[in-house]
């Protein structure tokens, strides 16, 4: 193979990665070289179209399930690895291949706001809306609504406290490295 088709192959694959939203070369900045690019590539099931994610969010492998309902990531959101975010489901009244196709095609949309940490393993399931600066817990289900400046988690996941808002005094916080089982730890 030539310079010229080695180089031509190699901008393809460069704008291959970059259509479907990998970082250049397979890893983000700052990723070690032994970690796998796939950590950090969102897989998407439905219409892309339905898929907004802001340019300052870091989804990595995140799958997004948008057969019923669009889904928003907004600015500096993040999510650990493996978390789901699901707006399809199935009519469970129907019975054999017509489950299967039983999907409604909107009306289960999900939203997460700015700045929301939504830790490893975790699953949002649609119709959801996750206020500001909120940290969902690792491996938590969240099926309804989450306050800005809430802290959740467990499955399914309830409030445990709150996050202080800039400016705010705080009072009582406690160290995020210790704490009592069902605390938000890294992920």
């Amino acid at each position: 193979m030539s310079l010229r088709e080695r180089m031509a192959q190699a901008a393809e694959g460069l704008a291959a990665a970059l259509r479907r939203g990998a970082p250049a070369g397979g890893l983000p900045p700052g990723a070690r070289e032994t970690e796998d690019p796939a950590l950090f590539r969102p897989l998407v099931y439905g219409d892309p179209a339905r898929l907004h994610i802001a340019p300052t969010a870091v989804v990595n492998n995140a799958l997004f399930n948008l057969s019923s309902g669009e889904v928003t990531v907004g600015e500096h959101a993040f999510f650990g690895h493996n978390v789901s975010v699901l707006t399809g489901t199935h009519d469970w009244s129907r019975f054999g291949a017509e489950r299967q196709v039983a999907v409604p095609a909107s009306g289960r949309d999900v939203v997460i706001e700015e700045g929301v940490w939504v830790s490893s393993n975790a699953i949002v399931v649609g119709p959801c809306h996750i206020g500001a600066h909120a940290v969902v817990g690792v491996g938590s289900l969240v099926l309804r609504d989450v306050e800005p400046y809430t802290v959740v988690a467990g499955n399914p996941a309830r409030v445990l406290r709150t996050v202080p808002r800039p400016g705010e005094a705080e009072v009582g916080r406690a160290d995020p490295d210790v704490g009592a089982a069902g605390t938000v730890t890294a992920g």
